[in-house]
């Protein structure tokens, strides 16, 4: 039998070697295996790199440097709200006119965050929310040295603020990036410390720009929101953390996450880091924002209806709508007009509200951008120069205006404000109407908005006082200004 077997098998063997050198041949002598008829090398779809290797690989997304120089950076933010005593002046039930105003007691608070050393001198960004409330702040760093921090200004419209450690002038500290340069897809870095624990990294790409939560309307009522959306790790405490990129470049503020539960559920948010520039270097140099205006009110895309969408025509062409220009605003000034079509604004496209808000937010009163808009089709670029606000500016969600001189001598006093919209801010949940005059907050002096404004950005607790004109008599209103508003975009 084995016999019979072995002339079967060795017949196999011989047709194999000949099937191997025929091809070889006859396809002109080609290797297998290692080269394509092009000579290109084989696709290796496990490899972003040139050369295919696994090494090359991971060089290619290595995070090691980034995260070894962040984590230096980046600062735990610890907030202490002492105990404290509320007297609620406004309540007019029973009990308030038998006994007097209610009190309520309100025990001492800790809250946490993180925050980036923004320059060897010991100057930090955080959260407006992470500070808003304290009375004292410290800041631990990466090798366990806590010290005191003063906080030296806030901007509730963009939830930023500066903190100031002194006596320090050699702290590590993060170089600022550029986030127009941002890709969708990229690898970026958060840098914080979540739910307490120490400095941690976590990783994730970029997954939109450009994102409006609303989330900052809690603050004001001229919120500014264009957040850098990733789905790197961010939980509590990480607020006021870095995002950073593969450089070690700083390119936004971890601000906020999207969560059912109040935990990391996929997604996170940062403040770009070109709108953390300006407002930074406004708040060290001024103690508040020098806010930029263009003079248009436009159609946000998101809440306009489909109808609205496909009368303008935006359902095929993206960009900003004009509905209204403002009499001697630098938009007016330059030829914009209802109907106009914003689609760049200094050769950054914006097609929605949180693009444009991120565009007109880096620069300051007095600069002149470069706007580009279609109009009956045609692409026009005019240059605008941004001015000051040309309505009223809202604060505490209500509207006001100084005293004209007349109205000082009618009334006998030396400065004063008048509320000319209470608005549906705080405001509008106190017995205060439209027409009061504010002639002090907190005991210091009123004279312009701009006081006002000063002193509810660098205040957590409000005692307002004036009078009604027809009425005799002061008034006065106690407010809880944790969620103090600043002024109009």
């Amino acid at each position: 039998m084995k016999t019979k077997l072995f002339p079967v098998i060795l017949t196999a063997a011989f047709t194999s070697v000949m099937t191997f050198f025929v091809a070889a041949h006859f396809q002109h002598k080609v290797p297998f295996l290692t080269e394509r008829p092009d000579h290109s090398l084989p696709v290796n779809y496990a490899s972003y790199t040139s050369d295919g290797s696994a090494a090359a690989m991971n060089a290619g997304v290595n995070f090691e440097a980034a995260a070894a120089a962040s984590v230096k950076a980046v600062v735990h933010v610890k907030t202490t709200t002492k105990a404290r005593t509320i007297v609620d002046n406004n309540a007019n039930d029973i009990y308030s006119q038998l006994f007097g105003p209610r009190q309520y007691f309100i025990p001492s608070q800790v809250e946490a965050g993180s925050g980036v050393v923004i320059s060897p001198d010991g100057y930090i960004v955080t959260n407006n929310h992470v500070v808003a409330n304290g009375d004292e702040v410290a800041v631990t760093f990466n090798d366990r040295y806590t010290t005191k921090a003063k906080v030296v200004a806030k901007d509730p419209s963009t939830d930023l603020a500066i903190l100031k450690v002194d006596g320090e002038n050699n702290l590590p500290y993060m170089e600022l990036g550029n986030s127009d340069n941002v890709k969708l897809g990229q690898w970026v870095l958060a840098v914080g410390y979540p739910l307490s624990l120490d400095a941690t990294v976590t990783a994730g790409i970029v997954s939109a720009k450009g994102r409006s939560l609303g989330i900052n309307k809690q603050q004001s009522e001229s919120a500014i929101e264009s957040f850098i959306q990733t789905d790197a790790a961010v939980n509590p405490g990480n607020s006021g953390g870095a995002l950073v990129n593969t450089a070690g470049q700083l390119i936004g503020i971890n601000s906020a996450i999207a969560s059912p539960t109040g935990s990391y559920a996929g997604y996170s948010y940062a403040i770009p880091v070109n709108i953390v520039r300006k407002v930074a270097n406004d708040l060290m140099k001024f103690g508040s924002v020098q806010r930029a205006y263009m003079g248009i009110e436009y159609l946000d895309n998101k809440t306009a209806t489909p109808e609205q969408l496909k009368e303008l025509g935006l359902d095929r062409n993206e960009g900003i709508y004009v509905r209204n220009v403002l009499p001697g605003s630098g938009a007016a000034a330059a030829g914009i007009t209802k109907g106009d079509l914003i689609t760049k604004v200094n050769g950054q496209t914006v097609s929605n509200q949180p693009q444009l808000q991120e565009q007109i937010a880096r620069y300051t009163p007095g600069d002149n951008v470069s706007v580009t808009f279609l109009r009956d089709g045609k692409p026009m670029t005019v240059s605008v120069k941004l001015n000051k606000a040309v309505v009223p500016t809202s604060i505490l969600g209500a509207s006001f205006r100084a005293l004209t001189s007349a109205e000082r001598q009618q009334y006998g006093i030396e400065g004063g404000v008048m509320i000319t919209d209470v608005g549906k801010g705080k405001l509008a949940r106190t017995q205060i109407h439209k027409g009061f005059v504010i002639t002090n907050i907190n005991d210091a002096p009123v004279a312009s908005v701009a006081d006002i404004e000063a002193i509810v950005n660098n205040n957590k607790m409000l005692q307002i006082s004036g009078f009604q004109p027809g009425y005799q008599g002061r008034y006065y209103y106690n407010l809880n200004n944790a969620d103090a508003t600043g002024g109009q975009q």
